[in-house]
């Protein structure tokens, strides 16, 4: 509903001579508000990470501790083997000597109830880790399950990432060298385009050529409902000196972040509660403003796709 409220009042604004304060302070708090959700977006990815290492060191102490069992239980094991053996040659003297002699014949019953009682105690001890083994063995079997689960999970998700950024660029192949590019970085896929290709100087108002662009990257992305979709507006550090309509740099941005929005919802197939828009001004820049090469990168939009990271949480709440 907020997402809703927050597109009908930046269309009004592109229908009004002016930009009042309050809509001018929602879109800085909007922008506030994706700023966070970037940086919980990219906590989250890091979260991920730290989860998988731990996860993956677990299974190692878990492999550890099992060898190390197993390597008592077959120590026990040897132990009794040698316990077995010597009461079954003390019985051979017993019999031996149960003729011969009745002190032999008592001192080789105390014996052997000694060996028996040992026999018996160890009996047990290796029952014991025989159990503790088998058990061992299991929550080694379930940790490794989940961790290769979530592995999977992540492979999959960098794989559909992947497919996605190959297919953008298929879909935009004609714009090459217009100040495009497509690129996949921390499980996110980063389309930019300078304003260009997209916007006159000082206007948020697309061109036929940027409409045409946006619009077939509008139907990639009707094909992936999955993916968060974030619209960045960003300008060079040249102040803003157009009309009264804008108060400046960032509100400039901030505009042309809707403009594109606006375009993308034209796609009936995409869902608008994936769509956000937001300006960021000269606060951002990838180049050096001291140039006109520099300002000319700087001046672009910037979509930045996410994938829903729900089954992966579910699995790191199951480690």
């Amino acid at each position: 509903m907020f997402k809703k409220l927050s597109l009908i009042a930046l269309t009004l604004i592109l229908t009004t001579s002016c930009v009042s304060k309050k809509i001018y302070t929602d879109l800085e708090n909007k922008y506030a508000d994706l700023k966070k959700e970037n940086r919980k977006l990219s906590n989250s990815n890091k979260d991920l990470e730290n989860a998988l290492n731990k996860a993956e060191n677990d299974l190692a102490k878990l492999q550890k501790d099992y060898e190390n069992t197993l390597a008592q239980r077959n120590k026990l094991q040897a132990d009794y083997d040698a316990t077995k053996a010597n009461l079954d040659n003390l019985n051979a003297s017993y019999n031996a000597l149960e003729e011969n002699s009745s002190a032999s014949i008592a001192q080789n019953a105390k014996r052997n109830r000694e060996l028996l009682a040992q026999l018996e105690a160890k009996e047990q001890a290796l029952i014991a880790e025989n159990a503790r083994l088998d058990k061992l063995k299991q929550e080694l079997e379930a940790r490794s399950q989940r961790v290769a689960e979530l592995e999977s999970v992540i492979a999959s998700k960098d794989a559909a990432m992947t497919k996605l950024k190959n297919a953008i660029s298929k879909a935009l192949t004609n714009f090459e060298g217009n100040g495009l590019t497509v690129e996949q970085r921390d499980g996110k896929v980063y389309v930019s385009m300078e304003n260009k290709l997209l916007f006159e100087s000082g206007s948020w108002a697309v061109g036929s050529k940027g409409k045409q662009a946006v619009k077939q990257l509008g139907e990639v992305l009707a094909e992936n409902p999955e993916i968060a979709i974030l619209i960045e507006g960003h300008t060079d550090n040249v102040p803003y000196k157009g009309n009264e309509q804008l108060s400046g740099n960032w509100d400039l941005s901030a505009k042309r972040a809707t403009a594109i929005v606006t375009i993308l919802r034209e796609n009936s197939n995409i869902n608008p509660e994936n769509l956000t828009a937001a300006g960021r001004g000269e606060f951002a820049p990838i180049a050096n403003n001291e140039t006109a090469q520099g300002k000319a990168q700087n001046r672009r939009i910037e979509v930045i796709l996410t994938p829903k990271l729900d089954e992966i949480s579910k699995l790191l709440n199951e480690l």
